[in-house]
Parts: structure tokens; sequence; C-alpha cells
């Protein structure tokens, strides 16, 4: 099917039967694959923004993007100011919208594409709701397009706005998205070579809920199903350019966008033609920022290794990789001398789905490129069943007031008389709140159970059936577990008494974004419960005992301990305590000890960074920033992150890093078959590279690639936020943080990766991972490999070869 165009903005040739139905196919799963996907908030995940296009080399992304979207990925210079690196004039590939606007000689308030934005956000806030709003679209169960069209034969608000004949358009677009898509195509007369183009330019005008969309296929895909919501929504957008373009009359617009289709008609070779310089220009200026950093990164790591611990240490702590782990462990190797820290992902090898009281499923708490292989429950430890149903009834109750109390609060009617009735009595609230001296929200632990029961809530193991789901661990699936877990952290021999496994967390009020504080891998969790399950099974006395037959021997004296680093404040807080044994009693106590006083000086240590005076004030105020309503920046979450280690503690010990570095325990000696190497390689990473480049990214352009102001945030559908009324849906970090006010404090580089390892395990594992070998042969990532010597060798980039660094 063709839709038909106005005669005198006819094209002179058809596009389909020179392309193909089959090749228009092809170039929207290509376009489509090229939008990063983008989580809920409550999931929050960071995802690298250039996703689709790490099979090409970082320069020819470069160049793509500014040919095809009109944005610029390359950093200015060190004084960069908060709106971005600024883009070029005009795109090779155009919209409707885009040339509209352009003869309407850029004014706003008459733009199409705001306008066209605009509509397609509302309809998609409304489709993709997940509960915020009271009343769902009643056409939501035909599909994101099939709802769509369905909902336009009632909505007039684009033809009272100017767009005629907008509804007859929706009406006669065919009712299959990839036909509609087709049709459209044709009907434009885009020219071949600039098909995918064009789909992707559409696709980026509403990236923001493209990747939510592209976000429910990754996920149903890892659960081997299928989401076509994205490409209804490249329909959705392409449906709606083609009204606009049916609209028009204007000879000007007719002349514009042949002009436009001649230019989109030009190799990118042509198209590129004046940019090439301008790139090496914007390159240069990176690679001078990544050279300055490695520099000092790499000549530390040259020096010689500090000496190895003769003796059993006082303490073994795990944390998770995070770069704000780095300063704590520094700290805690200062206040405890005789301690060995490690660096792991703070999933600790246990990739289950953490089931709440009271709840038939619950999150994911593992990185997202991996799937849940386990489902623990949360239980009443102590408790019998009649104690938990209590406990449960409880939780209940509390849900159901919750629900009926927002119901009333937004109902049509009921919600006059609620702000007549209400008002006085939240005007208290809101002193308090302002104050400190109430909460804006309740502390998610709470969940309105008295504090001696939620001190008693944990994670169940025991292997069951509970709601038609298996549940737990069996024996063998324990010791499995723990074996792999204390392998991939290198952890196989010198077992201090106590081993703490430290997952992180972070405290925050009224912040949507506050998912992405915890963890910026396991999909917006906290380690609390990976790591109450790795402790409790690998203090198992039948695990130990398994352990040691495969030849992990266990001290009987070594007790796990789990803990939770809450990242805003430094504070640690200890889990399960009341398991440990009693001889156990004044290491805990130390442990505390030397907890508090890591603490202490790692708050010290961040105050300069957050604008406060590093004297005694500076806890309180630490302390308030996690409590108060109106901070913009509780903390700097991950912002500065430019490094990626995986070498034994030795190789790092006593260097300060800056809080700008992933550090990963491993050495290659204990690792046999280098499947820990490889283990290393495809996931912690590729999440760190994640992670680097979505700060890389919010930081060179944050109008493109981050959220915006976070003060204009509105949270829509429960899933994300626009800045102000209206647009697109933000992905990204929000400008606040990253920039202080006066300066960036994200310094905006590629991640430089360096694994103590031989190289020729190293190219083994690029060789077996195209993904990771595009993330370093074509330029995303710089890696580096510290030989057993101490020699650093550099991966060439686009070549399987190495250089000496110097």
């Amino acid at each position: 099917m063709s839709l038909a165009l106005h005669p005198s903005d006819a094209p002179a040739t058809a596009i389909l039967p020179e392309f193909g139905r089959q090749k228009i196919d092809a170039a929207v799963d290509s376009a489509c694959a090229r939008m990063a996907p983008l989580w809920p908030l409550r999931t929050f995940v960071a995802v690298n923004p250039f996703l689709g296009f790490t099979d090409r080399p970082f320069e020819e992304a470069c160049a793509a993007l500014r040919r095809i979207a009109r944005v610029d990925i390359l950093p200015r210079g060190e004084k960069a100011e908060p709106e971005g690196v600024g883009a070029p004039a005009s795109a090779t590939v155009a919209t409707v919208a885009e040339i509209l606007d352009r003869l309407s000689e850029g004014d706003r308030q008459a733009s199409r594409t705001v306008f066209m934005i605009d509509e397609i956000s509302r309809w998609c806030a409304a489709y993709f709701d997940e509960g915020q709003a009271v009343w769902r679209t009643p056409s939501r169960r035909l599909g994101l397009y099939l709802g769509w069209k369905a909902a336009m034969t009632h909505d007039r608000n684009a033809e009272a706005m100017g767009v005629r004949g907008f509804r007859a358009t929706v009406a006669s677009a065919p009712d299959d998205p990839r036909a509609a898509v087709a049709a459209v195509v044709d009907a434009l007369g885009i020219p071949a070579r600039a098909v995918e183009d064009y789909l992707f330019r559409a696709l980026y005008d509403v990236r923001g809920w493209a990747g939510f969309a592209r976000q429910k296929a990754w996920t149903a895909a890892l659960h081997g199903g299928a989401d076509d919501s994205l490409v209804d929504l490249l329909a959705v957008r392409v449906v709606w350019g083609h009204a606009l373009f049916k609209a028009q009359q204007s000879p000007a617009f007719a002349a514009a966008w042949r002009e436009a289709m001649a230019a989109a008609a030009r190799s990118p070779a042509d198209a590129r033609a004046g940019e090439d310089a301008k790139i090496a220009q914007g390159l240069a200026c990176l690679q001078r920022l990544e050279g300055a950093y490695q520099e000092r990164l790499l000549a530390a790591l040259s020096r010689p290794p500090s000496a190895a611990a003769v003796t059993r240490p006082s303490l073994t702590a795990a944390f998770c990789i995070d770069v704000r782990s780095e300063p704590f462990r520094r700290a805690l190797e200062a206040a405890c001398p005789g301690a060995e820290t490690l660096g792991f992902a703070g999933f600790f090898g246990f990739p289950i789905e953490y089931v709440p009281l009271g709840q038939a499923h619950g999150g994911a708490q593992c990185p997202v490129l991996l799937t849940p292989k386990f489902v623990v429950r949360e239980g009443v430890k102590g408790a019998d069943a009649k104690d938990e149903a209590q406990v449960l009834g409880l939780r209940r109750l509390r849900r159901r007031a919750f629900k009926a109390w927002k119901a009333f609060k937004l109902s049509a009617v009921s919600s006059f008389s609620f702000v007549e009735t209400a008002g006085l009595l939240f005007g208290f609230k809101l002193v308090g709140d302002a104050l400190g001296l109430t909460r804006p929200v309740a502390h998610p632990r709470s969940d309105g159970i008295a504090p001696d029961v939620a001190r008693r809530l944990g994670p169940h193991l025991a292997a069951e059936t509970r709601d038609g789901r298996i549940t737990g661990f069996d024996a063998r699936q324990r010791i499995d577990m723990a074996e792999a877990a204390l392998r991939a952290m290198s952890l196989m021999d010198g077992f201090a008494r106590l081993v703490l496994l430290a997952g992180h967390g972070s405290s925050t009020v009224n912040n949507p974004h506050s998912a992405g504080l915890d963890c910026g891998a396991c999909g917006g969790h906290t380690g609390e419960a990976n790591a109450r399950v790795a402790a409790a099974i690998l203090n198992d006395p039948t695990v130990r005992e398994g352990l040691a037959t495969r030849g992990v021997i266990v001290p009987g004296d070594t007790w796990f301990v789990a803990g939770l680093h809450d990242t805003t404040t430094d504070d640690v807080a200890l889990f399960d305590l009341e398991q440990a044994p009693a001889t156990h009693s004044p290491d805990l106590a130390q442990l505390k000890t030397r907890l508090a006083e890591a603490g202490a000086h790692a708050r010290l240590q961040r105050a300069a960074r957050l604008g406060l005076a590093p004297d005694a004030r500076a806890h309180a105020a630490i302390y308030g920033r996690a409590q108060d309503w109106s901070q913009v920046r509780p903390e700097w979450g991950l912002a500065g992150c430019a490094g990626f280690i995986a070498a034994p503690r030795d190789a790092t010990r006593g260097l300060d890093l800056g809080g700008r570095a992933f550090l990963h325990a491993y050495d290659w000696r204990a690792d046999k078959s280098f499947a820990t190497l490889e283990l290393i390689m495809t996931a912690p990473l590729v999440v760190a590279s994640w992670i680097n480049l979505q700060y890389y990214g919010s930081t060179v352009d944050n109008a493109a690639f981050g959220a915006g102001d976070k003060v204009l945030h509105n949270v829509v559908g429960a899933i994300g936020v626009l800045e102000g009324n209206g647009g697109d849906l933000k992905a990204g970090l929000p400008l606040q943080s990253l920039h202080d006010g006066r300066r960036f404090v994200h310094e905006p580089v590629r991640l430089t990766t360096v694994l103590a390892a031989p190289i020729g395990a190293v190219d083994s594992v690029l060789a077996k991972h195209a993904s990771v070998r595009d993330l370093v042969d074509n330029g995303w990532l710089h890696l580096f490999a510290h030989d057993d010597d101490g020699v650093l060798w550099r991966r060439a980039r686009g070549e399987a070869r190495w250089t000496l660094w110097r």
C-alpha cells in the first residue's frame, strides 16, 4: 500500500520498486538496533548511549552522528560549558519537521519538531504508564502503533495546530507498522542510500521513548521472548512526519524538500566534506585529556608492587568494583593496617531474583547483561508460619491503605476536597521535611513494619516451591555458587577470621534518579540481598565441607559478614550479626570501630568535592545532604570514572587513585583456564564501559545524551522524567550530577583498562567475544596488559597486536 502525496510534491521516482520491501525491513531493524536501551527509574541502569555504534570505529561514529543527527560527541576542551559542545548547523538527512522549522527561521513557537515530539511523548506516556496514572488509556490493549491510530481518530489537537488532514492521513496508513514505514518511505521519496539513516534520524527525535521501547525488546530477548514496541514507535514517528508532509502546500517547502532529498542521496564521503578537520580537532582534544590521565595512572602502576602480606590478614573485606569503593578501601586499610581489601562485582556472583515478603516476583539483583539463575524470597528469621503471616498481613494492609489514599488524592471528585481538608496538615509536614525533622518519604526498609521486625527480615535460602516457583538453593547449588564466587574474587586462601562482603547503596530523598546512585549496573538495586545470601551460604558448614573436596579450604574460624556501604554517608551497615559465633564478638566490635574510622576519613576526603570545608562540620553536612529533599546532588555518584584495573591488590595498594578507577581483584596465576579473565572482560569490564560512556555522553552533550536540569524534572508514567512539562523522555544523567555550577566535575574520557594478565590470554578472550573486541579495536576504550615483569603493553587499535607503552 502506498500513501498519496500532494500532487505538487510528488517525487520523480518511487522508492519501493527500486529498494524493495525486504531491504526496507532490514533498514528498520538496523535503525532500531542503533538505539541504546533506557531502563525505567526504579530499575535504573547506566547504559552506553552509543551502544548501537560500537560495531564501527569511534571516529566513524562521530562522523555518522554529526551527519545524521546533528550531534557532536567530541569534547571542546577542559573549559566546556554546561550546554555541551554545540552541533553542526544542519544534518544531511533531514526530516519533514526539520525542513519546516528551517523555513520558519528558528521560531520555537512555530516549531513542528517540538510540537510533534510533544504529541508523540504524550501518547507514549499514556501507553507505557507503569502505575502513575489513575486511568489508563483504553486503546492500550491494541499495541503502541494500532492504539495510537485508534486514539488519533478522536484527537483534533494536530489539526487545531494547523496540520490539515492529520486524522485522515493517520487513518489511511497501513495497520501493519512495518508496512506503514515502507509506505511512508515510498511516499516521501527517500533515496535508497539514505533509508536507514532517515529511519534512525526519525527515531532520534524521540530517542528517550525509543530507548525505553528498546529496553523492553532487550529484556524480552533475555527471557526468550520478543517485543515490537520500538518498531511500533518508529511507525508512529514516520506517519506523523508524513502527515506534516501532506499538510504542506507551499512551493518553498516543495523546493526545500527536493533539495534535502538530493543532499541525502549523496554518499557519506561527500557529505563529510569539511567535517573531517572538525572531527580531527575534537579527537586531538580528547586524546590530550586521555593521555594526561593515562600518564598518571600507568606511571603509578609501573612502580614495583608493594610487598605481599606474609601473615594472615586481620580482616578481609570485599567491596564492589564501583569507583566510590576505592577511597573507602584506602581509608579502611589505613584504619586497619592488617586488612586486605578486594574488589568484585557488587552482586558477589549470585545472580538472584529477590522476592520481597508478600510479593510473587522481585527485582533482578544482577547486572542487566545477565539473567537471574535463582529465586530467593524474603522471610522473617526465627518466625513460624503464624508469625510470618502476621508480618505479611501488616505489609499488605499498608499497601492497600497506600493505594486507597492515592486514589482518594487523585480521583476526579475527591481530589478537590482532599486539598481543602488536608492542605494545612501538609503544611506542617512541609516545614518538618524542610528542617530535616521528618522524612519526605518513608525509609525503604521500614515498609510500615516495626523496626524490631524489620531487622528480622532477610533471605530465605531453603530450597522449596512457593506459589508455583522453585526458590532457594539445594546443597549442590550452594557449593557450586560458593566455589565460583571465591574463584572469581581470587580469594582461594589467606582468609581472615572475618571476611566482610560489602555491597553498596545510597541514601537520598526526593530524587527521581536515586536508583542510579545505588548501583548503575544491577538495575538500581543495592547489594544488600546478594551480600547476605553469599555470606549465609559461605558460612554453611555443609558448603565448607563441599568446598574442601574441591581444594578450597576455608578455615574453620573464618566467618563471613554481610554489609552495605552507604556511598552518600560512607557508613557501613552490618547484617545478621546475631548468627555469628560468640567467639567472634571481639572481632565484630573491632570491625565496627574500624569501619567508623574509615567512614569518617572517607567523608573528609569527599567533602572538598562537595564544596564543604574538610573539618568536623563536614560530617553533619554530609549526613544532612542524605535527607535533604532540596539537595540536587547528595553525592557525586561515579563522576570522574576513567579507569578499570583487574589485578592483585598489591599492584594498587597505597595508591591514591582519586575515586576514578574500578578495581577488580584478579590473580592470573590462580586462573588456570583463564575462565575468570573471560568473565571479567565480558561482564564487569563491559558494565564499567557502559557507565563510563554514559558519563561521557552526558557531559559532552547533555541536551542530547543527558537528562537536563534536575530542577525542571517531572516524573512521567513512573518511567522517567521530562524536562519541564513536555518534550521527549530524558535519558542519561542530570546536569547537576556532572556540573557543580562553575565547572564539570566529570572529565569526558574513554575508559583506560589495565589487565594484569598475559597478552595471549587477553587476545584469546577478544577473539572469542566480538562485542568486547569491538569496544577495544574500535576505540571505545583503551586496553593495556600488565605482564608479570611489570611491563605495560598496549593493544593497538584495529589490529591484533601489542606495543610497549613506552
